[in-house]
């Protein structure tokens, strides 16, 4: 239940008991700076936990959030570089140079799995300070988390065919195109966060069930806790997706479910 009084949001969650084979991985949280006093670090965890996640990849605008709840919890959460300072800089980042200075003290003091989730469109893709971050990508040997079109994702790959990208929310592309892109691009991988489109009823669309048997190993999951409030679906969004996740081939569900997201940490950590 969400009670709003005032300026306070109550999170009520009920816990569940999530076997191993119901654990998933969501690559697609957020933490940032006004959601912090109406969920502490403590609290959004144990969120995490009750939704039965095994991993939460987390960013944040500022960065500091993403640190409170790795210390809070380094077990579940991995970490990943937003270079927003604050809200309403996703328009403005890639024409600041300060981000690059940003950017490279928090690489230089703290470990990251990747970098993002950035929004870049079209041909601002090629401006330095994208250019930069993609070679930060590079000598950080970590991925970049794209909020894209499919125009921006051509343009970061050409810099770079090696560098590793998980596309958010898939580009908000039908599953066609998303197959055309991972088929291109063995580099590409794709989150589902803010997607409903991939099933209805416990029952995967016939198109993305092609997507998802041809590509097993390149989707991962998310919910996008873009606004404090979005933290009251974490929980939801797993369940729903536990649902559909069942129409799908054990060893296929699995992979989306948490293993490719699980190979993606792990070779961005060096583990």
């Amino acid at each position: 239940m969400l009670k709003i009084i005032t300026t306070l949001i109550v999170f009520v969650v009920t816990p569940q008991i999530v076997s191993a084979a119901e654990q998933l991985v969501d690559v697609h949280i957020h933490y940032s700076h006004d959601a912090w006093d109406m969920l502490p670090p403590d609290d959004a965890v144990k969120v995490l936990r009750d939704a039965g996640l095994k991993k939460a990849f987390v960013s944040s605008s500022s960065d500091d959030g993403t640190q409170m709840l790795y210390d809070a919890a380094p077990d579940l959460i991995v970490p990943v570089l937003r270079p927003y300072r604050r809200r309403g800089e996703l328009g403005t980042w890639f024409r600041d140079e300060t981000v690059i200075d940003l950017l490279e003290e928090r690489l230089k003091a703290n470990t990251y799995a990747g970098i993002g989730e950035f929004h870049i469109f079209g041909e601002d893709a090629n401006l330095p300070v994208m250019r930069r971050v993609v070679e930060l990508a590079d000598q950080y040997k970590i991925f970049l988390h794209a909020h894209s079109d499919a125009e921006a994702v051509e343009f970061l790959f050409a810099q770079n065919p090696d560098v590793r990208i998980l596309w958010a929310h898939s580009g908000f592309e039908p599953p066609e195109k998303v197959a055309f892109m991972l088929k291109k691009y063995p580099n590409l991988t794709a989150d589902l966060a803010f997607r409903s489109d991939q099933a209805n009823g416990g029952k995967v669309d016939t198109e993305w069930r092609k997507l998802f048997l041809e590509y097993p190993e390149r989707i991962m999951l998310g919910t996008d806790t873009y606004t404090p409030e979005r933290w009251y679906f974490v929980q939801d969004n797993a369940n729903w997706t536990r649902e559909w996740l069942a129409d799908l081939p054990p060893e296929v569900a699995t992979k989306i479910a948490r293993q490719n997201a699980i190979s993606l940490s792990n070779w961005a950590l060096k583990k």
